[in-house]
């Protein structure tokens, strides 16, 4: 009799976890997608702009981590990874543009020389005050970014800095976002007892590493989605599942029926609607964990453009744009950019404001052409403009938040025959979200195993 895995969620994670119970169990294993989206990929979606594909949700990955690279080799893909151009973003502040600070940790600078210019010369005496101001760190405890780097080196650190780059990660603010989970070496350094926060951002920057830090995909990561749904040979239905119960030594799911394992690849609150029954107290907290919506506005320009040198533009918090970010993608891309053609990327909400996700088409790409004029001088009228919406996109990892993965996966763990996958446990990039289905998948098949 063939073994039976039901995957709910047709995004990243779930693709790979199909594909791996497909490796594991071999070709008479009956493996199904569910997927509520008429469009396999979660957040990842490439489309083509005229001029060949790119990529409108997540375009690149850590090129440090094994696992994407590892994957594609598996899938004969290796000739798809690019690097990036090698240029260095700006930050868009106090109106105008700034280098991004270097050495900084996700924009927390270990001293005011990584912020010189970006902030008042009050602040940067603060900063360098910091070090002798009585700190207080207990070991093991939890607070948001911006309480922590607010208190020590003031609120435009965090506004002009931080900011920038955590809403690139989470669409999130320092605010909505926890040391503990976004900032592992941060929180390691701090609980080793580092006496201020200056010391224990110097303790937990990485080691400078050859290479690039970054990769992507030539053709996009709709390649390798559509590699793996391929490899996988699953059997995809396009509906919501609901009604996770046990029967017996199986579990029912509808509207798979009974199936030998359960693998649960989606966002968090659907997560938490499936376990609700089978572990209520995993499900509550799974229910905690909030999502921001986000926008993309993809514009493509013909003809010579006078784009910044530099691979994109972070948006400060108190700047008065709405735009969060550009991604100057046909700059930071080499392979984009002997397309002969200029493309950017304009994004476009943050959590607890998704209303500017509901402004219509016209309305966003009005918003990106008069912010990028504003920060670039580009007055030009694109040729294409493609809008994205992402709702519930992004995962919050707020103060708490391994707590209560911690206690989501015990919960699950005494389910056998039943995983969590996806980007609100361990990372919300494609290289973490690998690593959690491929862990999600093996546990899987060692349970199912005859």
């Amino acid at each position: 009799m063939s073994v039976s895995v039901a995957v709910i969620g047709g995004g990243i994670s779930g693709l790979v976890a199909a594909y791996r119970l497909r490796c594991s169990l071999g070709p008479d294993a009956d493996i199904s997608i569910v997927e509520t989206s008429s469009r396999l990929g979660g957040k990842l979606r490439t489309v083509d702009l005229g001029s060949g594909p790119v990529d409108i949700g997540a375009e690149a990955f850590i090129a440090r981590r094994p696992e994407v690279p590892a994957l594609l080799a598996e899938l004969g893909l290796s000739d798809q990874i690019v690097y990036p151009a090698g240029l260095s973003p700006l930050i868009w502040s106090q109106g105008s543009l700034h280098r991004l600070p270097a050495g900084t940790l996700m924009g927390i600078p270990a001293g005011g020389d990584a912020v010189a210019g970006l902030v008042s010369s009050d602040t940067l005496s603060r900063i360098s005050a910091e070090r002798s101001v009585p700190f207080h760190w207990e070991c093991g405890s939890d607070c948001s970014v911006a309480h922590l780097v607010s208190e020590r080196f003031g609120d435009q650190v965090v506004r002009r800095s931080v900011d920038p780059l955590l809403g690139g990660v989470y669409s999130g603010l320092a605010e909505t976002i926890g040391v503990r989970a976004a900032l592992p070496t941060l929180a390691a350094a701090l609980d080793a007892g580092a006496t201020s926060l200056s010391d224990a951002v110097a303790a937990a920057l990485p080691t400078p590493a050859p290479g690039p830090v970054f990769g992507a995909l030539k053709d996009g990561y709709g390649v390798l989605l559509d590699a793996l749904l391929g490899a996988s040979g699953a059997k995809v239905i396009t509906a919501a599942a609901s009604g996770l119960r046990r029967e017996g030594t199986r579990w029912f799911v509808d509207p798979i029926g009974t199936v030998d394992a359960v693998i649960l690849a989606v966002p968090a609150p659907a997560a938490a609607a499936l376990l609700a029954d089978v572990a209520p107290v995993a499900a509550r907290t799974a229910e905690e964990i909030r999502l921001a919506s986000s926008a993309v506005v993809a514009l493509r320009f013909a003809g010579d453009i006078d784009l910044p040198q530099n691979s994109g533009i972070l948006v400060a918090t108190d700047a008065d744009l709405t735009a969060k970010a550009f991604t100057l993608s046909s700059r930071k891309w080499t392979h984009l950019a002997q397309r002969g053609d200029h493309l950017v990327r304009a994004s476009f909400g943050r959590f607890g404001a998704a209303e500017i996700v509901e402004s219509s088409d016209a309305e966003l790409i009005a918003l990106a052409r008069e912010d990028l004029s504003t920060v670039t001088g580009i007055t030009d009228e694109p040729t294409v403009a493609f809008v994205q919406r992402w709702h519930g996109g992004l995962p919050q990892y707020a103060p708490g938040h391994t707590a209560m993965v911690a206690e989501i996966e015990h919960g699950v763990a005494e389910l056998a025959g039943v995983e969590v996958a996806g980007s609100w446990l361990h990372g919300v990039g494609v290289p973490a979200c690998v690593a959690v289905a491929q862990t999600a998948a093996a546990r899987i098949c060692e349970g199912v195993a005859p």
